[in-house]
């Protein structure tokens, strides 16, 4: 998709969410979708149409990912979006609904940047369904980037009222997450020549997984435990330890996205090695927090 002055991506995206995706106009019969970035520098929402094509599942993946290019109609420059995800890849995508027609389907995902061999492999499957993007590229010395949007498997998550209800999600999450942590350590024993796409669904694997227990934690500290400690001010030493334990697992996701970003150069079994080491420090997490705070549930049901 070429790139466009300001007021027309306004345009574009008033008529796109008025008229459930459908565009007329000069850009009839486009299929597009709406990707909302968080402002590298100004932290602010940033909504931008873009052209996209969509990837099946491969290697045991669950659903389809969607492919963009950051092609800026083959300028020189990197569109403001891919600068944005590079500093924060949580995104939302609006994209019509094609089990609903005439509805907008939204939710919350992950923009994983393709690199390497992987970008060219991904790059050449947007090519073979919209040739233009080869034209683009022709047109710049920039190497147009390919980002992979995955839709996290919890974006339509709402929070349960009831306190039993509440541990069962707990749990739920839990076992989400560390099915997460299992796909990563699975992964790990192949090498990205093996198996194409590899370090994409990885670092998709990575950055969901960080990205959904940084969210689990900050809604625990922001409200549940403070409600369970004062409900149960015996247990303080319990909620004591388990706010220090979330800092911990915050440094953790820290070393452990570092760890990804290895993945090209660094040796398989090092890897592997130092990620058994986090992975267990995470399940220590897991297990003493369901020890500690699923009996309040059930008891305060």
């Amino acid at each position: 998709m070429t790139a466009l002055p300001l007021h027309f991506n306004t345009r574009i995206i008033d008529e796109f969410r008025t008229h459930a995706g459908r565009l007329g106009g000069p850009f009839e019969g486009w299929v597009l979708l709406l990707l909302t970035t968080t402002g590298a520098r100004s932290g602010n929402p940033h909504t931008t149409p873009l052209g996209f094509v969509r990837d099946g599942a491969e290697d045991g993946e669950d659903g389809e990912r969607l492919l963009v290019v950051g092609s800026a109609g083959g300028s020189d420059r990197h569109p403001d979006w891919y600068r944005n995800i590079l500093a924060n890849p949580r995104v939302t995508v609006e994209i019509p609904d094609a089990a609903t027609p005439g509805g907008i389907a939204t939710w919350q995902g992950t923009a994983v940047v393709a690199t390497g061999a992987e970008r060219d492999e991904l790059f050449a499957k947007v090519v073979a369904v919209a040739p233009g993007y080869a034209d683009y590229q022709k047109a710049t010395d920039r190497v147009l980037p390919v980002v992979a949007l995955y839709r996290d498997p919890v974006s339509d998550y709402t929070p349960p009222t009831r306190l039993d209800a509440l541990a069962d999600e707990l749990v739920a999450i839990h076992d989400w997450l560390r099915g997460e942590l299992k796909a990563l350590r699975e992964g790990l024993g192949a090498r990205p020549a093996d198996a194409p796409g590899l370090t994409v669904r990885l670092r998709r694997h990575c950055l969901t997984f960080c990205s959904a227990l940084a969210v689990h934690h900050g809604g625990e500290d922001a409200g549940l435990f403070p409600y369970l400690a004062r409900e149960y001010p015996e247990k303080a030493g319990a909620f004591d330890r388990l706010a220090a334990e979330h800092a911990t697992v915050a440094r953790v996701l820290d070393e452990l996205q570092a760890l990804l970003a290895r993945l090209d150069e660094a040796d398989p079994a090092e890897l592997r090695e130092e990620f058994d080491g986090l992975a267990k420090q995470l399940d220590e997490h897991f297990a003493y927090e369901e020890e500690q705070v699923l009996p309040l549930l059930r008891e305060g049901t």
